[in-house]
């Protein structure tokens, strides 16, 4: 069994800290560096929390609040320990919060909410994406998930509303998709996943779960055990592509 570093930005969402979880348990696994703003509350399977310190095991915490210069610190940082990290899981994400929620119709749209929303799963995502190259960049096959959503896929939307959440997540895509055209050249051992979790019960979702079916509304250990099996299945041809949580292509 090959051994492996990982590298989980937002690493206090649900999802993140489930697999921090899975990774703490694998023994090929010798380090995790946990990205958050602030230390988290490390969640037992027992379902006791706890709040982490900076070294928990293998896991390492990294404070760092999204500035261009603060990601670039963190970067140079990781790059100081000269350790292959050959797995990233970049989990940013906004939906809503107590002062917004997705826009219903036009006359909701709004500047700050647009703006909010765009910098939150557009713009930090694709810092990292630009930040990570050269930290990223090797011989060892590198695979990268960066959390999007189907409903930033501009082929599926049949629906509308949600304009600023839809844009963002589009937005990201292409930012995806552009930036593993450079990788590709510049870092060719690495692979982009724009990674679409499904509807997960997390409190991102939680005020639109009554209209989902209940074998569609899945846990966030499911969906980091299902995360973690693309990673190790994804074929590393330099080319970005958009799946689900079921390992199936999203059209762009």
């Amino acid at each position: 069994m090959s051994s492996f570093y990982v590298l989980i930005i937002g690493a206090s969402s649900a999802i993140a800290q489930a697999a921090i979880q899975q990774f703490d348990k694998d023994p090929g696994c010798l380090g995790i560096f946990a990205v958050s703003r602030s230390l988290p509350f490390y969640q037992g399977e027992d379902d006791d929390s706890y709040p982490v310190e900076k070294s928990h095991n293998k896991i390492h915490w990294l404070i760092c609040d999204n500035t261009e210069s603060e990601i670039d610190g963190i970067c140079h940082q990781l790059k100081s320990y000269s350790v292959n990290i050959t797995k990233v899981l970049i989990c940013n994400g906004l939906l809503h919060d107590e002062g917004m929620m997705p826009e219903r119709k036009l006359e909701d749209i709004n500047v700050t909410q647009l703006e909010t929303i765009l910098h939150a799963n557009a713009i930090t995502p694709m810092l990292w994406l630009s930040k990570l190259l050269p930290v990223l960049a090797g011989k060892e096959p590198t695979q990268m998930a960066i959390f999007s959503a189907r409903v930033g896929s501009i082929a599926d939307n049949e629906m509308g509303g949600w304009y600023s959440y839809r844009a963002s997540k589009a937005a990201l895509n292409m930012l995806i998709k552009t930036s593993a055209v450079e990788y590709a050249r510049r870092a060719k051992n690495v692979k982009l996943i724009a990674f679409h979790p499904g509807t997960t019960d997390t409190p991102l979702s939680k005020p639109f779960q009554r209209s989902v079916a209940k074998d569609k509304l899945f846990s966030a250990h499911f969906v980091a055990s299902q995360l973690l099996k693309i990673l190790d299945k994804a074929e590393m041809n330099n080319k970005a592509e958009f799946l689900d949580w079921d390992n199936q292509k999203i059209e762009w």
